[in-house]
């Protein structure tokens, strides 16, 4: 890691640690529970940890809403807003334990699903980051927010990169956690057009797998809690619905290989973190190094030992760096 203290270092060490001892005691079901059913594609029977609102608006001549979290302070409030932004095939409810925190710490938090996705509307129109960006500065006007710290996961990295490009006198710090697109990765792979065929009757068994290699894939340290992310999954393929949020899932692959943040950062003032699992993929440490030098306020923490979703894997790590990084 960069930028570290001896007591940041042993927090780090104790809770790997910590979290060593819970994955060695379990891992992904080898099969699908028995009460895994079908989940809508709204996730209307699954309960955030705090009260969701929605936001009305009209995009490309179609009537949408935009779903998310306002959590007030909880201990005494700092006039500051943190709004968080959930990556590809996640959803706002995962920040849970970095909302507790920061609203602890006398933040305004609030957490959104991106149009698309979770139990925002799911319109069938061009996606975009920018467009995703622009929804932040929309939800901000709606809830009357001049600036705020933007924190995203993922993609979400990409969407509130490029919202600190596009609106950088609102974003008071920008933070990624494990961005993916961290190098420009779109030469040489071509184009082809969706067909718009998907596939309404897929292999259970199949589609379970893939699910046990996506776990093995982003967490180091499995937690038995994880597996709520695999039985929305696996219950929207059960959906009559899935043919759409599948297909609007595959635009958003088709949009992300088309589109590219890395060109933003060098424009970008904006006080800058780069925060991750350092075991997310071989390249992910040094590609962030390297961007983090890129950023003109930029800085980097790596997190040894950890995946792709550290917020989830060591979330007292992350609430402190995000904590400390805020308060700067």
């Amino acid at each position: 890691m960069m930028n570290t203290h001896l007591p940041r270092i042993l927090l780090i060490v104790s809770a790997i640690f910590a979290a060593g001892a819970v994955s060695a005691q379990s891992g992904p079901p080898s099969s699908p529970p028995a009460d895994w059913g079908p989940v809508s594609i709204n996730l209307e029977e699954f309960e955030y940890p705090y009260p969701v609102s929605y936001m009305d608006f009209r995009v490309y001549n179609q009537d949408v809403r935009l779903a998310y979290m306002d959590v007030a302070p909880a201990g005494p409030a700092n006039g500051r807003t943190v709004i968080f932004h959930h990556g590809g095939l996640y959803y706002g409810w995962y920040w849970e334990k970095q909302i507790a925190a920061l609203s602890e710490a006398g933040y305004r938090v609030i957490a959104k699903d991106r149009l698309g996705w979770g139990k925002s509307s799911k319109p069938d129109i061009p996606y975009s980051i920018s467009l995703w960006a622009s929804n932040t500065a929309r939800l901000m006007d709606h809830l009357g927010i001049e600036q705020a710290a933007v924190v995203g996961h993922s993609i979400g990295g990409q969407m509130v990169t490029r919202f600190a490009f596009l609106y950088p006198e609102r974003a008071t710090h920008l933070v990624t956690v494990n961005q993916i697109g961290l190098t420009d990765r779109r030469k040489g792979r071509g184009f082809q057009p969706l067909s718009g065929e998907v596939d309404t009757n897929p292999d259970m068994d199949e589609v379970y797998a893939g699910l046990v290699r996506w776990a093995e894939e982003n967490y180091v340290n499995w937690q038995p809690e994880f597996a709520e992310h695999m039985r929305i999954r696996y219950g929207q393929r059960l959906s009559g619905d899935w043919p759409r949020v599948s297909y609007i899932s595959r635009l958003t692959g088709q949009m992300r290989g088309m589109d590219t943040v890395v060109n933003d950062w060098q424009h970008i003032e904006t006080r800058t973190l780069i925060l991750g699992g350092a075991e997310d993929y071989p390249t992910y440490a040094e590609e962030a190094r390297h961007a983090a030098e890129i950023f003109p306020n930029g800085e980097v923490v790596n997190i040894p030992g950890v995946g792709h979703n550290p917020h989830e894997e060591v979330p007292e790590i992350v609430n402190a760096e995000l904590i400390r990084f805020l308060g700067s």
